[in-house]
């Protein structure tokens, strides 16, 4: 059962628009109607009421904490320990909505545990909590012809790109609902762990 989302990104309206911060855009997308967000646990901090017809409202019979981290990618482990912690929640119980370079632009994919793929957020959620069995919805950005990683992930996503990040992004919106209502085990057979969905 996800009890608790973080999106991952970079905190600073310098990062907003960037590859990286392909998990805070789906924040902003996914709580548009919510009530506004709270400095907590080194992070920005909501309890939502999750609509079964897809949502968030108050009301709802499901709960959820959502957290966007205002640490830098690289210590969000601090920020998701912290608000785990609080709550006593198991690691299992946590998604991670994070950037991914081995999946194009355009796809999204649902995963439980595995590697870290070189990805620096995962990487400081595996220390905090010493275990990478948390839950991952992903969002493809695709790697750099030139292979500058580094570069990628911090560069904007361009114009062009912005019709298949938006399908992409309401794609991984739709997910996240599901697997809030649903539960992300029952998502795996569609969201395959390595068979990424790619958005029409």
């Amino acid at each position: 059962m996800i009890e608790l989302v973080a999106f991952l990104g970079n905190p600073g309206v310098e990062y907003a628009l960037n590859r990286h911060n392909a998990g805070r855009l789906l924040a902003e997308k996914s709580t548009r109607s919510c009530i506004p967000w709270q400095r907590k646990f080194k992070g920005l901090y909501m309890g939502v009421d999750v609509e079964a017809s897809g949502g968030y409202a108050a009301g709802a019979s499901k709960k959820a904490h959502f957290l966007k981290p205002e640490t830098f990618m690289n210590r969000s482990g601090d920020a998701v320990s912290s608000a785990a912690f609080f709550f006593k929640l198991p690691v299992e119980n946590i998604l991670i909505v994070h950037d991914e370079l081995d999946l194009a632009l355009g796809e999204v994919s649902l995963k439980f545990s595995g590697g870290l793929n070189g990805h620096n957020g995962l990487r400081s959620i595996k220390a905090a909590f010493n275990s990478v069995d948390f839950w991952r919805l992903r969002i493809g950005i695709g790697r750099p012809a030139d292979g500058d990683v580094y570069k990628w992930v911090l560069s904007d996503f361009t114009a062009d790109e912005k019709p298949a990040l938006d399908a992409a992004l309401a794609a991984a919106d739709r997910a996240l609902t599901r697997a809030l209502i649903e539960g992300a085990e029952n998502l795996l057979p569609e969201w395959k762990k390595k068979q990424a969905y790619e958005v029409q």
